[in-house]
């Protein structure tokens, strides 16, 4: 796990390429504290920051020549085949144990087409210097990032937004779709960012650029881009695949050269991780949970169960609710990109790093595989309902209207929307799912920014047109919906940038693009048959997973947010919401009356709305953008 960076000068040959991307480099120091480099040669400059994780030797240094000189790479991931790969490649002279070496030897047999052979979370930029060409690549399901920003015969490209901003090269200017984008949302929807003219490579995607200018862009995979070949399954068949594919999937992330663990919270998600890892491993596997000294937040019993079954070298890291009020600001200036959550991987992560763990498995991406979230029985409850499309516009006008005069919660005013919808699907209700500020509401916060079009549709839009997306399973087209929103735009961006700012890699074996395409290619009735959480995850798991784990409730960080926006964080609230509304988007009365509302208690004025707010304005203030 590493930090990337480069500039590329089309059709010019620039020697003041060196100060630009020494100061990228510099700004990716967090990254990767055990060693960096710089390579420039022409129009071109490369940057790298290691965190040595495999071969810890100054052979895995970076940027990295193939033995003939040719080829320059500069990488951030791990590729978990790559012994498989080297075996296969056994002709290549090899001069290291690493996994980027790998990634040269097979850009030589292969070309591009040595994308379709990494199993892994990557993102790389490899210059070939006799085709005077970069290929850029981001892996399948968007777990490590790569922003780009081009301009004036320029292309710069590196792991983080605050490496292109130090180049000296990209304006600090805010990008309204992704100011509208994240009113919405409380994040931005790939490709675009927060910085005007900065976008991210979209995963499974691939650019190859020219030095004359010439470049193409395209996917590499796509989760309905191929048919899938699994057939009709039943239950119990279904499980031993699973089964089969996680354990694979651990065995091959667990090769690592330095101390690792597992994140443990004692959900299903977590401990499922750490009971197959148990499986693999010849030692106690190390684990870490955070815990409260507030019963009412604390699961530390559940992950005490899951660690005393399968006898883990078990690390309590105890804490107060405070301790994560004090933390809060430290964590919002380690934020590369906005986000409207994150302070609580940031204090995970930093307190498993300070345990001497360089590397961790994450639960992570469970929830949107095996059908974890609401939103995957509510689509299969309102897919029944397509009955309610043959009524009359104007009665299903008036069932909302009343819907709405009987409640301001935000799940009637949604359910209210839904009916008002041209065709009441679940695709066309999704959008609205975790949506945060209405449309209305953005009109009168930001007027203007409520006309941009709405990111999450753009992205279904293009969902559907993959070619196998109507022949899916509906619980699989709602997965990559959940997969290409939510979870690859907040939870994996959000534990990239929280993880790294500490040096701490996190991997998420569940996002395995094999175990991702095992799953989409299980039917609705064997992958959600019953009431129960995850049946099928419970189900192949078997006695692997305590029925303790299975029921309990799911309890996640429920921190008292709003009581510290009302106390001991009113004053930095207040003011930052001030700030906000000196901003030409924003109009100022509204946000003090949302924020006047907010102190007296006003039920439809919800706490993590104003916060996403407050955590804007800190992040333009931090990165300068105007």
């Amino acid at each position: 796990m590493c930090g990337i960076s480069g500039i590329v000068k089309l059709a010019v040959n620039d020697e003041a390429l060196y100060a630009p991307i020494e100061r990228m480099n510099q700004a990716l120091a967090h990254r990767g504290p055990d060693d960096e480099g710089v390579w420039v040669e022409g129009p071109i400059a490369l940057g790298h920051r290691r965190l040595s994780i495999i071969d810890l030797s100054s052979a895995g240094h970076q940027p990295m020549l193939s033995p003939d000189g040719n080829l320059v790479l500069v990488f951030n991931g791990e590729i978990y085949n790559f012994r498989a790969l080297k075996a296969e490649l056994s002709d290549y002279p090899f001069q290291s144990g690493s996994d980027s070496e790998v990634i040269l030897a097979a850009y030589t047999r292969w070309g591009i087409n040595c994308l379709k052979k990494f199993n892994g979370m990557f993102a790389f930029a490899l210059w070939d210097r006799t085709k005077q060409s970069l290929l850029l690549a981001r892996d399948h399901l968007g777990i490590k990032p790569l922003y780009l920003f081009e301009q004036d015969q320029k292309i710069i490209f590196a792991s983080e937004i605050r490496a292109l901003l130090a180049s000296g090269f990209v304006p600090r200017k805010v990008n309204p779709s992704g100011l509208s984008d994240y009113l919405r949302y409380q994040t931005v929807h790939t490709p675009q960012t927060m910085v005007q003219g900065v976008q991210m490579l979209e995963p499974g995607h691939y650019v190859l650029i020219h030095a004359d200018g010439h470049r193409e862009e395209a996917a590499f995979w796509e989760p309905f881009g191929e048919k899938p070949n699994l057939g009709s399954v039943d239950w119990k068949y279904a499980c031993t695949l699973v089964q089969d594919a996680l354990l694979q999937s651990i065995e091959r992330q667990m090769i690592a050269d330095v101390p690792f663990g597992a994140f443990l919270s004692g959900g299903i998600d977590s401990s499922s991780i750490v009971a197959l890892m148990s499986q693999v491993s010849t030692t106690s596997v190390k684990t870490f949970s955070v815990t409260f000294l507030e019963e009412a937040y604390s699961e530390a019993v559940y992950a005490r169960q899951i660690a005393e079954k399968y006898k883990t070298d078990h690390h309590e890291i105890r804490l107060k609710a405070d301790d994560f009020l004090h933390t809060i600001p430290i964590a919002l200036k380690a934020m590369d990109h906005v986000s409207g959550d994150g302070p609580n991987t940031y204090i995970v992560s930093g307190a498993t790093r300070q345990a001497g763990i360089k590397m961790a498995l994450s639960g992570l991406g469970g929830d949107e595989l095996f059908g974890g979230y609401p939103i995957f029985r509510r689509s299969k409850d309102l897919n029944n309902l397509q009955w309610v499309n043959n009524l009359p516009p104007f009665l299903r006008n008036a069932i909302a209207w009343s819907l709405q005069q009987s409640s301001s919660s935000v799940a009637v005013r949604k359910m209210a929307e839904v009916l008002r919808l041209s065709q009441m699907t679940p695709y066309s209700a999704y959008p609205l799912s975790r949506q945060s500020w209405s449309e209305a509401a953005i009109a009168k916060l930001a007027p203007g920014l409520e006309k941009i079009p709405n990111a999450v549709s753009d992205i279904l839009e293009k969902i559907q047109g993959q070619a196998f997306f109507s022949s899916a399973p509906l619980l699989s087209q709602i997965s990559v919906a959940e997969i290409s929103t939510y979870m690859q735009n907040v939870l994996l961006r959000d534990s990239d940038q929280m993880s790294m700012a500490h040096a701490l890699e996190l991997r998420v074996p569940f996002l395995d693009y094999e175990v991702v395409e095992l799953l989409l290619a299980i039917t609705d009735e064997v992958k959600l048959p019953n009431n129960g959480p995850k049946p099928l995850l419970v189900a192949a798991m078997g006695q692997w997973l305590p029925e303790t784990i299975v029921k309990r409730p799911k309890m996640g960080f429920t921190l008292p947010y709003e009581l510290w926006m009302k106390g001991a964080l009113r004053e930095f609230c207040s003011e930052h919401l001030k700030q906000l509304g000196n901003r030409s988007f924003f109009d100022a009365a509204t946000l003090q009356k949302l924020w006047h509302d907010f102190l007296q208690g006003n039920p439809g004025v919800k706490w993590s709305h104003l916060w996403s707010l407050v955590v804007l304005a800190e992040w333009l203030e931090n990165n300068g953008i105007d």
